[in-house]
């Protein structure tokens, strides 16, 4: 009996000494850190938001104008709220206005939507409290350019987004086969009023050569010729 109880206490003192040491290893181990599993959906969510982004930044270049500004034969929707009479749905007239009831004449050529709502407003204060006006702008006839000569497609074409000098040649059905393309020409009203500006522009160029910068932006009231190879004068 005195053997096996001096047996038994060696074999305990041997359990408590191994484990004392085994917990003297984990202390002195550093603990690795646990792999934490992303949240479920962040990062689907997050290149779902940047396609977005991407998506509105390729729509927002195709913009031709940050505003939209009120041009000759646009057609405006005017709604007086609750005035059916001083309603109207009005095309802007050459010299650049429209006429409403009790208001008269009103020039809209170059302002925006939101002021000539601003301008009717106060105008009819004199016939009516508090006036609500709205404006909405039912047909864009002012922002086209024209091609004329040696493309297929000769004509008005209405400026829905950002347009180039090679794509306003497309969109009129690209050359013909006697266009001289290397004398293309692109007549631009002035800003000081002193008459069209003359652009000249060669397709080799900007197609084969350095020169992209002829491809220039077309703007509202660009006319675009291409003439014909019989037209070009010779030097």
């Amino acid at each position: 009996m005195r053997c096996l109880a001096i047996i038994t206490a060696s074999c305990c003192v041997t359990v408590l000494s191994s484990a004392f040491a085994s917990a003297q290893h984990m202390a002195a181990s550093p603990a690795k850190p646990q792999a934490v599993p992303p949240a479920f959906g962040v990062q689907s969510s997050a290149s779902s938001l940047s396609a977005a982004s991407l998506r509105a930044a390729e729509k927002s270049s195709l913009i031709v104008t940050k505003e939209y500004i009120i041009g000759p034969e646009d057609l405006l929707e005017i709604t007086v709220w609750r005035n059916a009479d001083l309603s109207k749905t009005v095309i802007v007239r050459p010299d650049g206005r429209i006429s409403l009831p009790l208001v008269g004449d009103v020039t809209a050529v170059g302002k925006t939507p939101s002021q000539l709502t601003d301008e009717i407003a106060t105008r009819l204060k004199d016939f009516k409290e508090n006036p609500s006006v709205a404006i909405v702008v039912k047909e864009v006839n002012s922002y086209a350019i024209y091609v004329l000569g040696e493309v297929k497609g000769p004509g008005k074409y209405p400026l829905k987004s950002k347009t180039t000098l090679l794509q306003g040649i497309t969109i009129a059905g690209g050359f013909t086969p006697t266009a001289a393309r290397n004398k293309l020409v692109v007549f631009r009203f002035s800003e000081n009023g002193a008459g069209d500006e003359k652009i000249k522009a060669s397709y080799d160029d900007i197609v084969l050569r350095e020169g992209s910068q002829q491809n220039i932006e077309l703007k509202p009231g660009d006319t675009v010729v291409v003439p014909a190879e019989t037209m070009v004068l010779m030097p």
